[in-house]
């Protein structure tokens, strides 16, 4: 390194690097948003590969947020779902060097790393480079414990095992989680990316900070247990989701482009036609999804249901589903777009549910909203989510019966469903929509001033910018 740029200064220097993933990306996006608006004197260098710089490049943020690049070294984003356990291996082994190589190039020394859990090589990294590292978890604080402790499970016999023969066993011996049935623990992509996400879980001990995204009510038990583990600060800083654009009105809505829609903010004055609780928004996430028999079946349920529906979809099989009457301007039931601003359509007064995958960042999304969700898990940490919200928070309901995924919905089970959970005049659906409105409000505190995140927030950026200013005066 340039001796000329390890002089000292009195720049407070974070370097975020997220994981490549959209589900990665964004929360860690927000979180940097929110610490550049905290201290606008603090430097954010947000380091992404030239893909991704592509993809997020154009989007506004602050001044004091830069973007560093790095090669693509690892596949494509818009393939990785194709080798998924080839891509988190090429991201644990790829990545390290030419993150190393920008560090080198930076103008101004860096105070701290922010860094993705799953990126399991950036603690060491950072010790061996004397700079203090933050671990961002973007999953809930319950799946990190699962995770931390899953020797646990090998202990009392509980992995591996056939979750068919064994689904219903109950798991109660997690600290700070509640007695859970094996069912709903994270299902498995494959044993190398277990064996990848134990590793970031068990590297966060190298760390200084951990962040969750959480919200510290939502999950009180666990994040307390986690930090008598820890001898570091473990911060709950959720929701990291965009709420300020939201609140500003500044989120911008993309246009369609599948030739359905072909109107900007068409789906948003589509909404404020629509009677108060009454449109059930579905998206099942931008990454994995489910089959196309099943999701034949939640198409034809939705529609049979009568009741109204914003529907995002992707892909050329689920846009030729709706070809037949939806999407159009005369179509008043329902319409189908391939992308929309998300939280902006939860927190529109029409919209009375969410039929989610129950991805963490759009559970939190729906809890901010005070949205009540039905919920379809696919895979990983959807399962516990699904769990979370329909038993612990009493915020939803479960699409599915059964676990499993060889287990398909019908479309008259859906309709029926539906049916009964958009009814608002329910004694089910008030007692939900009364509880989604205590969350909610525990959201909406915690980012308030003084509230548990604003505050956790304030002590990390008024702990990093003193190590800025110990540099100045060595």
């Amino acid at each position: 390194m340039d001796p000329a740029r390890t002089e000292p200064t009195n720049v407070c220097h974070v370097v975020a690097l997220p994981y490549p993933g959209r589900g990665h990306v964004n929360p860690m996006m927000n979180l940097c948003k929110l610490l550049a608006s905290k201290q606008p004197e603090i430097l954010i260098t947000f380091v992404v590969t030239e893909e991704w710089l592509g993809f997020i490049g154009s989007e506004p943020k602050p001044d004091n947020i830069r973007f560093g690049t790095i090669p693509n070294v690892i596949p494509s984003e818009l393939g990785r779902a194709k080798d998924f356990s080839g891509f988190v291996e090429a991201v644990a082994t790829k990545t390290e060097a030419p993150f190393g190589e920008l560090l080198d190039q930076l103008e101004y020394q860096v105070t701290a790393i922010v860094a993705d859990t799953y990126l399991v090589w950036v603690p060491g990294f950072g010790n061996r480079r004397n700079i203090p590292v933050a671990s961002l978890w973007t999953m809930s604080a319950s799946v990190f414990s699962i995770l931390h402790h899953f020797h646990l499970l090998e202990k009392n016999g509980h992995f591996p095992v056939e979750l068919s023969e064994w689904g219903h066993e109950i798991v109660d011996y997690i600290p700070g989680l509640p007695p859970t049935r094996l069912a709903n623990l994270p299902t498995i992509f494959s044993k190398q990316t277990l064996h990848r996400a134990l590793e970031g879980v068990e590297e966060v001990s190298k760390a200084q900070y951990l962040f969750c995204t959480s919200v510290y009510e939502l999950e009180p038990q666990v994040i307390d247990s986690l930090q008598a583990e820890f001898p570091f600060p473990v911060y709950a800083i959720g929701p990291t989701i965009p709420y300020f654009q939201v609140l500003n009105q500044s989120a911008s809505a993309a246009s369609t482009t599948t030739g359905l829609i072909n109107t900007p903010n068409y789906y948003l004055q589509w909404l404020d036609s629509q009677p108060a609780g009454s449109v059930l928004y579905v998206s099942l996430g931008s990454f994995l999804s489910v089959s196309s028999t099943q999701m034949d079946e939640i198409v034809a349920g939705v529609r049979n249901s009568g009741v109204r529906f914003l529907f995002v979809a992707r892909g050329e099989h689920l846009t030729d589903l709706f070809k037949d009457g939806c999407g159009n301007i005369d179509d008043q039931m329902g319409i189908v777009v391939p992308w929309c601003d998300q939280l902006r359509v939860l927190s529109h007064s029409s919209v009375g549910g969410f039929w989610t995958h129950c991805g963490f960042n759009s559970t939190l999304e729906a809890l901010y909203a005070g949205v009540p969700m039905l919920t379809f898990p696919i895979i990983w940490d959807q399962v516990p989510n699904s769990k979370q919200i329909a038993e612990d928070w009493k915020v939803g309901w479960r699409v599915k019966r059964e676990t499993g995924s060889d287990y398909l919905v019908s479309k008259e089970e859906i309709s029926e469903l539906v049916k009964r959970f958009m009814d608002s005049d329910s004694d089910d659906k008030k007692e939900m929509k009364k509880r989604a409105r205590e969350i909610q409000e525990f959201c909406q505190v915690a980012i308030s001033e003084g509230g548990s995140s604003d505050k956790n927030l304030d002590v990390f950026v008024k702990d990093i910018i003193s190590k800025s200013c110990s540099y100045k005066s060595t």
